[in-house]
């Protein structure tokens, strides 16, 4: 999904609580308010439900869970990021959409090694103005059940 061969990354930044995360922009195919999605039985904790979004019905990530920083409780200040990923169209739930911002490749710094498999979902981490802001690699973050079923 990523072009390995440009010079720099075109990102798109959002806020959970107060950790500042990115994805690539081309990923994202529209942001929009809060809806409420319909639960689906013996999904995992980190699945708020599915949405029909024109008529596809798309399942919603809560990315606050799967990150394992908590639960949302969504209001309407919470946005739905819809990316694509792996041909699959899903909803991240977010606090709210920060900024897009272009940062050279060379910015990325690796994720430490801390010995948490978690950190799969963490593509770099990128220093930018005094802030860390978290790359997120979107292909690890939707587990192959979730994708097939987009």
């Amino acid at each position: 999904m990523t072009d390995n061969t440009a010079p720099a990354l075109e990102l798109i930044s959002f806020c959970i609580g107060e950790q500042e995360f990115c994805i690539d922009v081309k990923t994202v195919r529209e942001i929009r308010g809060w809806t409420p999605a319909t639960p689906i039985p013996h999904a995992p904790a980190y699945m708020r439900g599915v949405i029909n979004l024109r008529g596809a019905i798309m399942p919603v990530i809560d990315l606050r869970n799967r990150l394992g920083l908590g639960v949302t409780i969504p209001e309407t200040r919470h946005v739905i990021v819809v990316v694509e990923c792996q041909d699959r169209l899903a909803g991240i739930l977010v606090d709210a959409v920060s900024e897009t911002f272009t940062v050279p490749r060379e910015s990325l710094q690796p994720a430490p090694d801390v010995g948490v498999e978690e950190l799969r979902y963490i593509q770099a981490i990128i220093s930018m103005e005094n802030r860390l802001i978290t790359y997120l690699r979107m292909d690890d973050v939707f587990p192959a059940h979730i994708r097939e079923a987009a």
